[in-house]
């Protein structure tokens, strides 16, 4: 049995703690003002300095340690929370992935920069000079007598919180820093030794604790365990004068032993523990509520991505032998065979279905990664800019959300550096101030839709042609629909920037958007209005591993379309192809739609069936009709890659094995309908 590695458990906490600091940061950045959030973000802090020390990450936990005494500072009302704070923070936080990352490489002084920065933002130099001078100048002050409360503690912690990594003896040694301590032990939940489980833990703590630090202090040791403990705090003697060579006496509580009372036998099922007494307890949390707690704890388990990648694999080789299994019991007389290849079939599409849903993660998770990226290009650019989220819930196939990061950064930088306007330029055409960038996503049939929209200039028309024609791209003066002239913006090397700067000018970005979308399987869409704004719409497809898809034949061979793809089915006589050749056009419903010979195209050498089909396909709002020689039916198509000697194959997306154990290659949606558009402006053009 193959355990984890403990760091890197961590490290994957870590990220996920470091994204809940960040979130809190950019939601602060908006409203500085919210107590809430900055305890939030002082929480996460907390946390990551602990869980780093604990694991022997000390340089992250040093480090980490500057920032979270800043927003104590600020939690505790001694400065504002401010945008420098936050800024200061967020580049620490860009420093702290990277230490935990790279734990033992050198960071130069980075560090360093960036503790002077979170300095001068909570203005510690000048508060540290100032007290200095006020220390000098009057040395005869006596320090005012300070006041001591004492408070009654009784903790307990879940049954897993030691196999979790927490360690309850370090909670004991925050409590007794923080002053005079007196701590008990309740053993009597540990069971007899035949019922005992090493990981788990059962024992309980009650202590009394004299200190000048207020309530606040006391929260802050329990405070990245508060939400699973039980905790119970007292006030049993108020704030009263006490001199730091003189102990205070405090009465202990009726069920709490005094120090010198003596030791109780610990029972003899029980493991061997330090000698301490056993503390009745009143608030005991009932066997139920315990056994609920755990259940919750193990609602969700941390699997792996490569683990979930490899039960897909199998679950597509249980759909292929699924298949061939059907197509024998189809040519079978035997009823108990076709029972079971029925029952099968059932089993192996459920299994499918669920295994399609474990690989699905919400797109919300791609789009909070842009709130950064949008505050920083604000600070960067001087614009004023806000981020606009919509459909977040929406669920895509983990390999998807991991392919599109870089193509939709590209994109959101684009519409920041040439979409929105600079705030004096907006003003003056009559619109806020405030420049929006939408981040949307909607499911489309089979299809994701993810948009990215902003309400800037739009695209110069003028400059893209200019700048195509300038660079060969196109003919000077060729005629070219908008689609087409608009997405030139995607071709290798091309950019209308005027100046290369760090956002753009380079004209490699956008070329990386197509190329990945591509890959995908996926369509681009782009929509600009002059001084309204512009959308760029990505269709993906849900998944990249199982798919839904129409088989139909080809002369000898044997296609497979996806099924997300196909509109409707029509019937093409002998007599309705002749005579519509030359011109490659179906009526359908008072529209023309063009359509391509996939055994001209493929160069079958067959004649054709006197019965063809035309399948109708799109992708958004343009068709293309697919003649081929018979439609076989729908079939649950396991997508196999294509070898690299294909990659410049275009027609074809990959291939997937049949029944019978031959191979069909799966038709690329999108390179036959651009083909099918090209075809329809050619014979235009020559009309």
């Amino acid at each position: 049995m193959s355990s984890l590695d403990p760091v890197a458990v961590f490290r994957t906490e870590a990220a996920e703690c470091l994204e809940a600091i960040e979130a809190g940061l950019l939601d602060l950045n908006h409203d500085l003002e919210n107590k809430d959030l900055v305890d939030a973000v002082f929480r996460g802090l907390h946390t990551l300095k602990g869980s780093g020390a604990m694991f022997g990450f000390e340089a992250l936990a040093a480090f980490t340690h500057h920032c979270e005494t800043a927003f104590d500072r600020v939690r505790k009302g001694e400065v504002p929370a401010t945008a420098e704070l936050v800024a200061a923070v967020l580049a620490a936080q860009d420093h702290m992935r990277a230490l935990v990352e790279q734990p033992d490489a050198d960071h130069g002084d980075t560090g360093h920069k960036l503790l002077a920065q979170l300095q001068a933002a909570v203005g510690g130099k000048a508060e540290v000079k100032e007290a200095v001078a006020l220390a000098a100048a009057a040395p005869a002050v006596a320090a005012p007598t300070k006041k001591k409360t004492t408070w009654r503690i009784r903790f307990s912690l879940p049954a897993n919180s030691m196999a979790n990594g927490t360690n309850p003896l370090g909670l004991l040694d925050e409590l007794r820093d923080l002053g005079e301590c007196t701590v008990r032990a309740n053993t009597s939940g540990i069971p007899p030794l035949d019922n005992l489980v090493p990981t788990e833990l059962y024992v309980s703590w009650d202590v009394i604790l004299t200190s000048e630090q207020d309530r606040s202090a006391i929260d802050d040791v329990f405070i990245f365990v508060m939400d699973d403990m039980e905790l119970d705090v007292q006030e049993i003697s108020g704030p009263q004068a006490a001199p730091a060579e003189t102990k205070t006496d405090v009465a202990p509580a009726p069920d709490v032993p005094v120090a010198a009372a003596p030791v109780a036998p610990v029972p003899a099922t029980a493991p061997e523990f330090r000698p301490v007494e056993a503390v009745p307890v009143k608030r005991e949390t009932p066997a139920p509520v315990q056994a609920a707690a755990q259940a919750k704890a193990q609602e969700n388990v941390r699997v792996p991505a490569e683990r979930l990648d490899e039960l897909m694999d199998r679950v597509g080789e249980l759909v292929i032998a699924q298949s061939r299994l059907s197509q024998l019991a189809s040519s079978s007389s035997d009823i108990a065979l076709r029972s079971v290849s029925e029952e099968i079939e059932r089993l192996s599409g459920e299994l499918r279905d669920t295994m399609m849903v474990l690989r699905m993660v919400p797109v919300g998770t791609l789009f909070s990664r842009f709130r950064r990226l949008v505050h920083d290009l604000a600070r960067e650019t001087g614009k004023v800019i806000e981020l606009v989220t919509e459909g977040e819930t929406t669920e895509v196939d983990k390999t998807v959300i991991e392919r599109l990061a870089d193509p939709l950064v590209h994109l959101v930088r684009n519409s920041i550096d040439h979409g929105l306007e600079p705030p004096a330029e907006r003003l003056g055409a009559g619109k806020t101030e405030a420049g929006t960038v939408t981040l949307s996503a909607h499911q489309s049939g089979g299809e994701v839709i993810i948009s990215i929209k902003d309400d800037g200039r739009g695209i110069n028309r003028e400059r893209v042609r200019a700048k195509a024609e300038s660079s060969g791209l196109i003919a000077p003066g060729q005629p070219l629909s908008d689609q087409e002239l608009l997405q030139l913006i995607f071709a290798p090397g091309f950019s209308t920037a005027a100046t290369i700067t760090n956002l753009s000018g380079r004209g490699v970005g956008m070329d990386v958007v197509k190329k990945t979308v591509e890959a995908l399987r996926g369509a681009i869409e782009i929509v600009s209005l002059p001084g309204q704004g512009s959308e760029v719409s990505l269709r993906i497809p849900l998944t990249l591993a199982i798919i839904d898809g129409l088989l139909v034949r080809v002369g000898s061979g044997r296609y497979v379309i996806p099924l997300s793809a196909v509109e409707e089915c029509l019937e093409l006589s002998l007599e309705e192809d002749l005579r519509s050749r030359g011109r490659s056009f179906i009526s359908l419903r008072d529209s023309l739609v063009p359509f391509l010979r996939l055994r001209d195209l493929f160069r079958t050498g067959t004649k054709p069936d006197v019965h063809q089909k035309v399948v109708v396909i799109s992708t958004g709002t343009e068709r293309v009709g697919l003649v081929v020689d018979q439609i076989i039916g729908d079939h649950q198509t396991v997508i196999k890659s294509m070898s690299k000697l294909h990659n410049d194959v275009a027609t074809f997306s990959g291939a997937t094995i049949l029944g019978d154990g031959s191979v069909a290659l799966i038709l690329d949606v999108g390179h036959l309908v651009a083909a099918g558009q090209q075809q329809e402006a050619q014979l235009r053009v020559a009309g």
